[in-house]
């Protein structure tokens, strides 16, 4: 038998290594949570899912199965049941998102009920009020769990603080922090009375941006003392509540990290978040798609610094190239360097447990 030079059969140390390549790609698809075209499960979809390359599928309007004007929502579970059972062939639970938070972002419209934006419903923070709150997170989330989701990208957290930012405006609960975050916690719980993963965004706060981060990246000029007293308040609530998600803001915060967004920097998410603030649950970044990231970065550069940063998911909801070419990078890094692959490792495990809350 052949034997390396400590003695060892060379086809042991060759299956060893395989199955680390296979532990490693397996970690590596819970990070990678994925958008796609069309309203049905394709076959290059299935095959991601079935061969755990993705740990998440996120719907957006483009997938809402039709009948006539109105969402076909016998079709859409079909759509999630599906979506679910390719993803246990890999042996993990595929968790299936949506942003759905009243308002102007509510992905699922008629039949579904018809939800105002969360600034204007049931204004205060009193007992009466939050229980207001509290039961229409509970009634929309009934309804994504009805119709087979895991997951709702809500509550925003952010402080609706400026008029002209075309991006939050009055998708935030409030226009001061305490009653901000009273409110969206509110929400939270009643989805997750329903069954429903809440998940706030967009740390450490987007409300007073006046650039849409899907078209440009903003940058926020304000210190340490107003981020505190106002950006970051509502999310040291949420995570003294145990939120169990949370989602990064594509925006520049100079007076913790000028040189790169928030969902790029250490500073801002393993220093600030992790180490300052103690949050142990899930970070999700937003979307690399979107143009803050798309158009400064390559996907793959992004996609490793958002990792190296601290982000446990990446959300890559449109580009398949871009989804490749994610999984690529963090591959290769991840090959090379052991601290980045400990890093995807515990990444990896966060997403595991979150599943096992879904």
């Amino acid at each position: 038998m052949n034997t390396d030079s400590a003695g060892a059969p060379r086809r042991i140390a060759r299956y060893s290594a395989a199955v680390s390549t296979s532990e490693l790609r397996k970690d590596i698809g819970r990070l990678l949570w994925v958008g796609f075209e069309g309203t049905e499960l394709d076959d290059r979809l299935r095959d991601t899912l079935s061969a755990g390359d993705a740990g998440g599928v996120t719907l957006f309007a483009r997938n809402l199965p039709k009948h006539g004007d109105e969402t076909d929502v016998l079709a859409l579970r079909r759509l999630n049941d599906e979506l679910h059972e390719a993803g246990r062939a890999s042996g993990e639970k595929l968790l299936i998102s949506v942003d759905q938070e009243g308002g102007r972002v509510q992905r699922i419209k008629a039949p579904a009920k018809h939800y105002p934006p969360m600034l204007s419903v049931a204004p205060g923070s009193d007992e009466e009020a939050l229980a207001a709150v509290r039961a229409l997170g509970g009634t929309m989330g009934a309804e994504l769990a009805q119709w087979g989701f895991d997951i709702d990208f809500a509550p925003v957290l952010d402080v609706h603080t400026n008029p002209a930012n075309p991006i939050i405006g009055d998708r935030a609960f409030g226009e001061k922090p305490e009653s901000a975050a009273k409110r969206a916690l509110a929400f939270a719980d009643g989805l997750q009375d329903a069954g429903i993963l809440p998940c706030g965004k967009h740390f450490p706060g987007h409300g007073d941006t006046a650039t849409d981060s899907h078209l440009a990246l903003p940058r926020l000029d304000h210190d340490m003392g107003r981020l505190g007293e106002i950006e970051l308040a509502p999310f040291v609530s949420g995570i003294a509540a145990n939120i169990p998600m949370l989602m990064t803001a594509h925006v520049v915060f100079a007076a913790l990290d000028a040189t790169v967004p928030a969902t790029l920097s250490k500073t801002v998410i393993t220093g600030l978040l992790r180490d300052e603030l103690g949050y142990e649950g899930v970070v999700i970044s937003d979307d690399l798609d979107m143009r803050a990231i798309a158009d400064n970065y390559g996907v793959g550069d992004a996609a490793i610094r958002a990792v190296h940063a601290g982000c446990d998911v990446l959300l890559l909801c449109r580009n398949l190239a871009h989804q490749e070419e994610a999984r690529g990078a963090l591959f290769e890094k991840a090959r090379g360097d052991a601290a980045f692959r400990k890093r995807i490792s515990g990444s990896a495990a966060r997403v595991r447990r979150l599943s096992s809350l879904s």
